[in-house]
């Protein structure tokens, strides 16, 4: 059965960097999927990480760069990003931005000397 997820009961995460909406996952909506919006303050700027499954990140508003295995990247409105499995990663933002990402449910990211992957709870 299909229901819908309502924006009232999307999952919200905060972050010292940024906030994660989940607006689909394997505990919300049953997905074998992952989608989240990601919301940027200006001036923000994310650990350097690494997921194990590809990620798809589209920018609805704002600007950002991102360092893809240390190349940097300028993307903004309307712009969408495909980052490869185990790439290493950073997002910066002078100006703040909202994006949608999607990736495979069960999604595990790892910083350097991090520890053990972890599941974000914006993917769970």
């Amino acid at each position: 059965m299909t229901d819908a997820i309502r924006r009232a009961d999307a999952r919200r995460t905060e972050t010292p960097n940024a906030v994660m909406i989940t607006l689909a996952s394997p505990t919300q909506g049953n997905s074998g999927l992952a989608l989240w919006q990601v919301e940027m303050e200006a001036g923000k700027t994310g650990p350097d990480h690494t997921f194990d499954v590809e990620q798809i990140w589209t920018w609805l508003s704002g600007s950002a760069t991102v360092s893809v295995d240390a190349r940097p990247i300028d993307v903004r409105d309307g712009d969408t990003l495909v980052i490869p499995a185990e790439v290493p990663r950073r997002v910066h933002t002078d100006a703040g931005f909202t994006a949608i990402v999607a990736a495979a449910a069960g999604a595990r990211a790892s910083t350097p000397g991090g520890g053990d992957p972890v599941l974000p709870p914006w993917i769970a």
